[in-house]
């Protein structure tokens, strides 16, 4: 049994006999055993005498569309009352043809399910009230391989699902339950069969939870009153409070959803944890053992939490000793985002990620041969010194910050999970051979020729110190040569500002074989003016590492 946090909730997995997985809840651990499948579902004779379907058949697919109360077998003089739930995600949402909401929608996986469910019972400790549910047990995977027919989802619906489950593999071919704690009491709509409530009472009453929910900052997509449980008393009516109130708990989470509102919050509180984070990533001692599946690794002298971006089948090396980091980097985060070229020659973009983060990306052009000419002095030094590795180039940011010339903040290494490598004559080998002893706990080397790698760069616009203290934008950087194009640096002066950053460098051991003005970047203020040092000398960045040479100060 190891601990996995999937979404933000923390579980208990337990790899079972033939395959089968559950993944327990902090509530449905004190019940462990009783959760086995062997005590509720895999006997057939146990589970045929002591459960009850509650839902009939819903439109879907055979059996994994029922929900069912199931007594489980006593262990240990224990017994416990569950709801079983087969979880729909990437099937059509019946009825949504003729429902514009429900159209848009999409049933949540069993851990998005469980991941709002912890999140909303926890909204008692934001906001007064309290949206009363069924506690979330477990959920329960089988190892048995379906045929595509039989779990009826569908593809386009799947990859979606797929993009987003980075902390956990979605299995396409297996079923997935949801296991919840029984709640005693009926639903509204059966209240109403009963005579316990009126049809008014019933509407009013499921009105009244999606305004409480609403508070809350979440929807049900698909409101019913059979969501609603409440309580009929021995005489037949129902229970009520002092007040006249209908005591009730809200129950069935497939459709559950943030508010756009909520949406908003939750990513800024995401954002600002972020920015926290960042400011301090080299900051905490280096760590051990992260989570699995990641690693602590130190390439060239640069601590990462390395681990699988295993919806891409790449990998990825995150910059600092922090693991919460790690998950704001994976490419589903950012790769599809919206973006902006920032070069007609070479590959690189910026754009803002799924957390509203702003980072330029760009693929790194190591293992290629620089466009040179061989009998020109410079440009065969440059052909003779070949592209940095990705890791050479955040080694040489991080060492131009310490050493007190600015650079832009390199976030993370991506190495994708296919690439065709360019043809041979363009191909040059010499970091393959220098890298050739840099390895991933595995033994195979961090460096490969079969792949490409994508360098994530920080957006300039704040030190991150002052970005964590104050998340607001006020400044923006460009390129010394787009600066002076715009008039915005003489010609005198963006010539003095390129012959001061060649002596920087040289100061602290660094020659720029390739020194151009798109490699640095001026910082401008709100009302775009150069910030200048008390010197009056413009602030400026070191923005492009693929042709430094770190000879040595």
């Amino acid at each position: 049994m190891k601990r996995e946090t999937i979404f933000g909730v923390t579980y208990s997995h337990v790899n079972l006999p033939d395959g089968d997985d559950l993944y327990v809840t902090a509530y449905g651990l004190p019940f462990l055993e009783c959760l086995m499948p062997e005590n509720f579902w895999l006997d057939q004779a146990w589970f045929r005498d002591n459960a009850v379907i509650l839902s009939g058949m819903l439109s879907g697919s055979g059996s994994t569309s029922n929900i069912y109360r199931v007594r489980t077998k006593p262990v240990h003089g224990h017994q416990k009352e569950i709801v079983l739930k087969w979880n729909r995600m990437g099937q059509d949402i019946p009825g949504a043809e003729h429902d514009d909401v429900l159209l848009m929608a999409e049933f949540n996986s069993p851990f998005e399910e469980f991941a709002l469910v912890m999140e909303m019972r926890n909204t008692r400790h934001e906001s007064p009230g309290v949206i009363l549910t069924h506690k979330p047990l477990a959920i329960y995977v089988p190892g048995a391989r379906l045929e595509p027919w039989q779990t009826a989802r569908k593809d386009h619906r799947m990859e979606a699902k797929l993009r987003t489950h980075t902390s956990v593999e979605l299995d396409l071919f297996r079923s997935y339950a949801v296991i919840y704690e029984w709640i005693k009491g009926v639903d509204a709509a059966e209240a109403c069969r009963l005579g316990a409530l009126t049809e008014p009472e019933a509407v009013n009453l499921t009105l009244a939870v999606e305004s409480d929910m609403q508070r809350k900052g979440f929807r049900v997509l698909d409101r019913k009153p059979q969501h609603v449980i409440v309580r009929v008393q021995p005489d037949g009516s129902v229970l009520r409070d002092r007040q006249g109130r209908i005591p009730h708990a809200v129950i069935d989470f497939e459709l559950l959803a943030r508010t756009p509102e909520r949406e908003a919050v939750v990513k800024r509180a995401r954002r600002h944890a972020y920015l926290q984070r960042q400011a301090h990533r080299f900051d905490t001692p280096p760590v051990a053992q992260p989570p699995e599946p990641l690693r602590a690794v130190t390439v060239l002298g640069v601590d990462y939490i390395y681990g699988p971006a295993e919806s891409t089948g790449g990998e990825l090396w995150v910059v600092g000793r922090d693991p919460s980091l790690f998950d704001y980097f994976l490419p589903e985060r950012w790769e599809r985002a919206p973006r902006e070229r920032l070069s007609h020659n070479d590959e690189i973009f910026r754009t803002v990620t799924k957390d509203s983060i702003q980072l330029v990306w760009k693929q790194s052009r190591v293992g290629q041969r620089p466009d040179m000419d061989p009998f020109l002095d410079e440009e065969r030094k440059i052909l003779e010194f070949g592209y940095n590795s990705p890791f050479e180039e955040v080694a040489l940011a991080i060492h131009l910050t310490s050493a007190g010339i600015h650079a832009t903040y390199p976030r993370a290494i991506y190495l994708t999970g296919q690439a065709v490598p360019p043809p041979p004559h363009l191909r040059d080998n010499s970091r393959y051979i220098t890298h050739r002893d840099l390895l991933l706990p595995d033994g195979r080397p961090v460096l490969r020729p079969d792949r490409d790698y994508i360098v994530i760069w920080g957006y300039w616009n704040k030190p991150d110190e002052m970005l964590a203290a104050e998340d607001r934008e006020h400044y923006r950087s460009i390129s010394a040569l787009q600066a002076m194009r715009e008039g915005m640096l003489s010609r005198e002066s963006y010539l003095a500002l390129m012959l001061q950053m060649r002596h920087r460098l040289a100061v602290v051991g660094v020659t720029d074989l390739n020194l151009r003005g798109n490699h640095i970047l001026v910082v401008l203020d709100a009302v775009n003016r150069l910030i200048r040092d008390p010197h009056g000398i413009p602030q400026a960045r070191i923005c492009n590492f693929e042709l430094l040479h770190q000879t040595g100060a």
